[in-house]
């Protein structure tokens, strides 16, 4: 199963401002990549795609802050943009302060849930977070990768976002730039709905 993601996430190499995921490449042990915002190249905005508009979001379970059990049903009721990430993800590691700055600026408005695709567990996960200073993202996992998986993902970060009823808007493929105004025109259309 592990080669079929590895050979399904590699083809996403030579897309803009994201990562694929590579067994070799990828650090998943003890390491957590080292990329600091501070250093950061101006984020590109990543590729806009609305050809799933209306799908209902998946059903899978997947990991909360606690390790708790949670699925997407317990985020229904207000927009919800889903970002799937790892700590290996350098692109991601870049956006992952502007994630933060959007949720602190949207509020109770709409849920911003950060999913990792780390398949090593919690604790290089809480590691990560612990090495940062996010104040409104929470460090929920998905350790079987079933976002990814079973919606065909191939980049990291991909972020999707659903309306009020779970059903997807549209989903960016790549590293974006959340504080901007294309994305606060953008995040209107979950309202819109």
């Amino acid at each position: 199963m592990r080669l079929v993601i590895a050979l399904l996430l590699g083809l996403a190499g030579a897309l803009p401002a994201g990562c694929a995921r590579d067994n070799e490449a990828a650090p998943q042990g003890n390491e957590v990549a080292a990329a600091s915002p501070a250093k950061a190249v101006t984020p590109v905005t990543g590729r806009l795609d609305r050809s799933h508009a209306g799908t209902p979001a998946p059903t899978f379970t997947f990991q909360d802050e606690n390790g708790q059990p949670t699925s997407m049903a317990a985020f229904r009721g207000k927009p919800t943009l889903v970002n799937l990430w790892a700590t290996w993800c350098a692109p991601c590691i870049v956006e992952m302060p502007s994630l933060d700055a959007l949720a602190a600026r949207e509020g109770d408005a709409l849920n911003v849930v950060a999913l990792s695709q780390d398949l090593n567990g919690r604790e290089l996960v809480t590691r990560f977070f612990g090495q940062r200073d996010f104040q409104h993202l929470e460090a929920n996992l998905d350790p079987e990768m079933r976002f990814m998986t079973e919606m065909r993902l191939d980049t990291l970060p991909t972020t999707i976002l659903y309306d009020a009823q779970g059903r997807e808007v549209w989903r960016m493929r790549g590293m974006a730039e959340w504080e901007s105004d294309r994305i606060a025109r953008l995040l209107d259309e979950a309202e819109a709905g």
